[in-house]
């Protein structure tokens, strides 16, 4: 595994502020669509990860279930579909309909 720097933030802090587009129905989503759920899960996914891979039907899962609780849940890629194109919003997209995540 390549040694990549971390930006985290510290545990605790507050979520900052984000405005993304939802790939798959084109409508942006910000941080000020969850003021009124109990909270926000906030996932950094993508298709090639073998992490996600082996997990993705259970997440799909735990997200449902927290949506139910009341709870907003978001999926992020953060990777470049120019360096991981299979991670493209087009490959996303794709692969949230085909799986009907919500």
């Amino acid at each position: 595994m390549a040694r990549t720097p971390s930006t985290m933030l510290p545990l605790g802090t507050k979520t900052p502020d984000f405005s993304l587009t939802n790939t798959v129905d084109g409508r942006r989503v910000s941080l000020s669509d969850f003021n009124e759920d109990r909270g926000l899960l906030v996932m950094f996914i993508c298709n090639h990860c073998p992490f996600v891979v082996h997990l993705r039907e259970e997440l799909v899962h735990l997200a449902n279930h927290f949506v139910e609780q009341g709870f907003g849940v978001v999926a992020i890629n953060s990777n470049s579909d120019q360096s991981h194109p299979q991670d493209g919003p087009e490959n996303m997209a794709s692969l949230a309909r085909e799986e009907e995540w919500n």
